[in-house]
């Protein structure tokens, strides 16, 4: 007997389970409706960006339906309205959150746009909400999860001027009809040493087959970055412009094809980089022993100019010895702007130290090619 209802206490226990298993079933979502920031205990207090570590948020979570994985975003703004608003870029995945107060005080920062000196100096106002988004297990947001929270304010929050200085571009590009506008082929302009934000590239600027003009822009970086400068965010020097008819709309045009030295003065006007651009006529020079002397730049040392897309040629070696070649730029010492040839390459001094040495003997010349930078000492 007492078998019989063990036996009965058994299948009744199984049976249980199985239905609890069937009821289950597989979560269904649910697209939430609420989703409340906590207003903070000590919001009316003073928040000391400078001297405090984090501010703490906590919120509820949102009803999907089930428990789910949450990514919890903070975004910031100075006015109620969200019309001049931030994201921070750290995510949260509890509803509880430690916000880093420096990470603040960058997008407050930002944010205000003013130079150091023109910063706040006492307390404003500052506006905060979430954004939470349900994450699936490979961590993707699952569609129409993402809901807003409300508005908090904490109405005195002290920040400081957390951006950190700008500095003048180490690295300029070149980019244009002279290579498909394509930034894996653009060119990188040359620092002139010692000579902080100043650039320069010899340049074949003419037209295209179908006769368009030739024309560029300039980046410190090599992508579509909208940092991208063109005619409408250079200064063109009066004789510059004369001498290469430049113009444009977007882009800076050339109206007078030819070879041109590119020069490229940077400056910071702000937290803004200022560009003037220069352009000269194609003289290269050879100077030292190869040529008979130092510091002397006229056309007996100066190259040949091709017509086209071809070589610069030097004048004869009048002596052997060592290679050295350079533009001139006016007020700046020759070897600033110096290059040499390398295993059959034109190696550019830049901002380095003396280059490895290239010797040549009398007789010979030196060959240069500044489309695909080749050099060839013959």
């Amino acid at each position: 007997m007492k078998k019989m209802i063990y036996l009965f206490i058994l299948v009744f226990s199984l049976s249980t389970l199985v239905a609890c298993s069937d009821d289950e079933g597989t979560p269904v979502f649910t697209e939430p409706t609420e989703f409340v920031l906590n207003v903070p205990k000590y919001a009316s207090g003073i928040y000391d960006l400078k001297n405090t570590a984090t501010i703490q948020l906590t919120c509820s979570q949102p009803d999907y339906g089930f428990t789910a994985a949450t990514r919890y975003t903070v975004e910031i703004a100075l006015d109620q309205a969200f019309e001049k608003n931030a994201t921070l870029d750290t995510k949260y995945s509890t509803a509880k959150m430690e916000v880093d107060a420096q990470e603040v005080a960058v997008a407050i920062s930002n944010l205000l746009g003013v130079n150091e000196d023109e910063f706040p100096k006492a307390p404003i106002p500052l506006y905060i909400r979430l954004t939470a988004s349900a994450l699936t297990d490979n961590k993707s947001e699952i569609a129409g999860s993402t809901i807003t929270s409300n508005i908090i304010e904490l109405p005195q929050v002290l920040p400081y001027y957390a951006l950190p200085a700008v500095t003048l571009p180490t690295n300029l590009y070149l980019i244009g009809s002279v290579c498909d506008w394509d930034w894996s082929k653009c060119y990188s302009m040359i620092p002139v040493h010692s000579n902080e934000g100043m650039f320069w590239s010899m340049q074949y600027l003419g037209a295209d087959a179908d006769g368009n003009k030739a024309a560029f822009k300039l980046n410190t970086a090599t992508s579509w970055d909208n940092n991208q400068v063109g005619i409408q965010g250079v200064t063109i020097s009066e004789a510059s412009k004369k001498l290469v008819d430049a113009g444009g709309e977007d882009n800076i045009e050339i109206g007078n094809p030819g070879w041109y030295i590119v020069v490229v003065k940077v400056t910071l006007e702000g937290r803004n980089y200022k560009y003037a651009v220069d352009f000269y006529k194609p003289e290269v020079y050879l100077t030292g022993d190869t040529s008979g002397g130092w510091d002397s730049f006229t056309e007996a040392n100066m190259f040949t100019v091709p017509e086209g897309k071809g070589e610069f040629v030097s004048p004869a070696f009048v002596a052997s010895g060592e290679v050295r070649m350079c533009i001139k730029l006016a007020d700046i010492d020759w070897w600033k702007s110096e290059f040499i040839i390398l295993g059959g390459k034109i190696e550019y001094r830049g901002t380095g130290e003396d280059q490895e040495r290239a010797m040549g003997n009398a007789g010979q010349k030196a060959y240069l090619n500044f489309i695909d930078n080749k050099g060839a000492i013959k």
